[in-house]
């Protein structure tokens, strides 16, 4: 276990959360009450946020859920971060726990870097090759952040809503218990299969990715 600097609550506020709805995601909509926390002392400097979601119990129900500018905000169809957004807000505020937004947009190389890479997959890499091709990292993701924000928030253990074992792997290593790692709904589209498909052949997320999709650039 590698020892995480302490860092601290900084601000709470109430934000009430709306999101539209979609004929893959929640039908009529999501509208949930939610606690935005900020942080001092956090190990990146950056500026993630904390969304306390239902009730927390002694064993939340956290989603570690990195910043998709593209999806989460315009409803990009080239990768599945919108509908799992929405999925954690509401999977968080029924069973209690925290969504961390995380300022990693692109896997942590950066909006302008993400869509230079979206050009190479448009030539025919995927997801991690074109990153690769630009010199960049495959996955420049760090989260000790996370796990300093979940220690500030007094959580030592969690379940964990993620597909991803690397998310997993780095918050033990941070000094917090995962119990259980639970999947999220997978996503697919004939726009993003392609991405989805790289990650759990690249990297082993848990996605069961239905048949029949075609394999269309993403």
């Amino acid at each position: 276990m590698t020892t995480v600097a302490a860092a601290e609550v900084r601000t709470r506020v109430r934000i009430p959360l709306r999101f539209d709805g979609g004929p893959d995601v929640f039908g009529e909509g999501l509208a949930v009450e939610a606690e935005a926390v900020t942080f001092r002392g956090l190990a990146d400097g950056l500026e993630h946020l904390a969304f306390v979601l239902g009730e927390p119990g002694p064993v939340p129900l956290v989603r570690m859920h990195s910043e998709c500018l593209t999806g989460d905000v315009f409803g990009s169809a080239r990768c599945d971060c919108g509908p799992q957004l929405r999925e954690s807000v509401a999977r968080i505020s029924e069973a209690g726990g925290y969504l961390l937004y995380l300022r990693q947009e692109g896997r942590g190389i950066g909006l302008y870097n993400k869509l230079d890479a979206y050009a190479l997959q448009d030539d025919g890499l995927d997801t991690y090759a074109a990153n690769a091709a630009l010199g960049l990292p495959e996955d420049a993701r760090d989260y000790t952040a996370a796990a300093q924000m979940l220690q500030a928030l007094g959580v030592d253990r969690v379940d964990l809503l993620s597909n991803n074992p690397d998310k997993a792997a780095q918050l033990t290593a941070g000094g917090i218990d995962v119990r259980e790692r639970v999947r999220t709904g997978v996503f697919a589209t004939e726009t993003n299969v392609r991405y989805l498909r790289a990650k759990v052949e690249h990297t082993g997320h848990s996605l069961a990715l239905p048949a029949g999709l075609g394999h269309i650039a993403s």
